[in-house]
């Protein structure tokens, strides 16, 4: 079976997610899943969160409130290309109906 031409496979805390990308995004996907991977582990192995979903629930958190904080300091441009990311993954994850972190 091919692999579709606009889907990437990410791997977040050992495991393997399927997702549709403009081939132009996709580095920068796989950038964003590589960042989010460290920031889970990270968490992962400070001990004091267990659980996937606690774990990725910790991550976007901290993630959101840096955004929000920076948010004060960036330019419009940064504020639109935030909105535009944040409504991409909100759409990602509504429409994958496997994303099951546990």
């Amino acid at each position: 079976m091919s692999q579709d031409k606009n889907s990437v496979t990410l791997r977040i805390l050992e495991r393997e997610y399927q997702f549709s990308s403009p081939i132009e995004q996709r580095d920068q996907l796989m950038n964003a899943a590589r960042f989010l991977d460290g920031r889970m582990k990270e968490i992962r192995d400070s001990g004091r969160v267990v659980g996937t979903e606690r774990i990725a629930v910790m991550a976007a958190l901290n993630l959101a409130f840096e955004l929000l904080n920076d948010d004060k300091n960036t330019s419009s441009a940064d504020s639109s290309r935030l909105s535009q990311l944040k409504y991409r993954i909100e759409e990602v994850l509504a429409s994958d109906s496997q994303l099951e972190l546990t």
